[in-house]
């Protein structure tokens, strides 16, 4: 090992328990982007038909939403759990909740051109949400296992 990355790995930066690593910061970044376009998502669905967004469709999101925020507050601070919880809660299972029904439509038969055929503005501008979503989860549970941020959640254990 060279005298350099010794010291870089002891360097204050490293070390400053107030501030995470920059993985871990645009991580929580990308969670609160994920759960805006989530929350923007519901807005959508209960402006295109109240009857069916409100109730326990609606406050069951708002839940999900809010421990979302919670628990990416504690992943930032180098809670070791709260990065599991959301890589496996929001990661695996969000992710597999935003992406059934569209592949439910494709084994089905539907076409995805047909669809973007037939899309209105309101299901355009979902599908862009959706995709902002999406991106941001993934990348999100992808920087949070980068070298610098397992090194945070190390010093942290």
């Amino acid at each position: 090992m060279s005298a350099t990355s010794a010291a870089s790995r002891r360097s204050p930066r490293h070390r400053n328990p107030g501030r995470p690593p920059a993985p871990v910061r645009a991580a929580f970044a990308l969670w609160v982007t994920a759960v805006a376009a989530g929350a923007f998502e519901t807005a959508l669905m209960v402006g295109r038909d109240p009857a069916e967004g409100f109730g326990v469709g609606l406050a069951v999101r708002l839940g999900v939403f809010t421990a979302a925020v919670l628990v990416a507050v504690r992943m930032r601070r180098g809670a070791g759990w709260a990065r599991i919880a959301l890589a496996i809660g929001l990661g695996v299972l969000g992710t597999a909740s935003l992406v059934v029904e569209p592949l439910g439509f494709l084994l089905d038969g539907g076409s995805l051109a047909d669809a973007l055929a037939r899309a209105d503005a309101l299901e355009w501008v979902f599908g862009v949400s959706r995709t902002v979503h999406l991106a941001a989860v993934l990348t999100a549970v992808a920087l949070m296992f980068r070298p610098a941020a397992n090194a945070f959640f190390r010093e942290r254990a």
